[in-house]
């Protein structure tokens, strides 16, 4: 099945903790139904300073779940994702424009 949301994508979050916030999708894992966007979600990692790296508090993203995400079009809307065939491509729109993405 196509993805509906891809890495790259600005999403905005529609439930949770970070509810209303914007960022862009820095990975995705289908088979876990899965996103880590950049800048939400965060934890907090604390870790004991090494040789190689200095101690402290870490922040983390972390995968929120992609029902909880919702599309951005072109004029900063949630929008949810169609699918149609442009020629021999399937194609991505936004539902609420029409518009290819």
């Amino acid at each position: 099945m196509a993805a509906k949301l891809k890495k790259g994508d600005k999403v905005v979050v529609l439930t949770g903790k970070d509810k209303g916030k914007e960022g862009e999708i820095t990975s995705v894992s289908p088979a876990d139904n899965k996103a880590v966007v950049d800048g939400l979600n965060l934890a907090i990692r604390h870790t004991k300073q090494s040789q190689n790296s200095q101690g402290g508090r870490i922040s983390k993203a972390m995968p929120v779940d992609l029902s909880n995400l919702a599309l951005l079009d072109k004029n900063g809307k949630a929008t949810r994702v169609g699918f149609r065939m442009d020629g021999d491509a399937k194609i991505r729109f936004a539902k609420t424009t029409g518009e290819a993405i």
